[in-house]
């Protein structure tokens, strides 16, 4: 158990900086928030890999980390966080990848908007409707999401499946 646990934490740790670095380097603004695909990539390989909680916990480090450095908005920390969870928990409950993929998008391209719609105009002082924020929040997943899933299937049963079974991840 100790090793699955020290697993969980170096990979969220690894995958909580590789967000940082590609968040900042890969990102575009669409309306008023900040797309930044990487983290969207990430929240699929981090729910998938290390589960709901890790990765929710990679998409707070990733936001808190990106805003401390002024590469990200406050409006990542909604976002992110709801996507990487529904990822998490959906992959946990159907071990399917493309279940996964939809999690995100639905995680943080309408759930992750719709949440972050009101920390936007009290925080930030944005005016407009939530649906203006859905576009520009499911744009960024999606582009994240194609480029993550094809990663994962590339990998998957060389790679993952093999390295989860050696250390009894998804045994029940």
């Amino acid at each position: 158990m100790r090793n699955h646990t020290t697993y969980k934490m170096v990979l969220t740790a690894i995958l909580s900086a590789i967000g940082v670095v590609g968040g900042s380097m890969f990102e575009f603004t669409v309306g008023v928030a900040k797309v930044a695909p990487m983290q969207h990539l990430i929240n699929l390989v981090s729910g998938v890999l290390v589960g709901p909680w890790w990765a929710v916990t990679q998409a707070f480090i990733t936001s808190l980390i990106r805003n401390l450095l002024g590469t990200g908005t406050v409006l990542a920390f909604p976002g992110s966080m709801i996507g990487a969870f529904c990822v998490g928990w959906l992959f946990q409950k159907t071990q399917k990848l493309i279940v996964a993929a939809l999690g995100e998008l639905i995680g943080t391209g309408i759930l992750g908007a719709i949440v972050a719609y009101p920390i936007a105009q009290w925080l930030m002082g944005t005016t407009g409707a939530v649906y203006l924020f859905i576009p520009s929040f499911f744009l960024s997943a999606l582009v994240g999401v194609i480029f993550g899933y094809i990663i994962l299937k590339a990998i998957w049963k060389r790679i993952i499946v093999p390295q989860q079974d050696k250390l009894g991840i998804g045994k029940k």
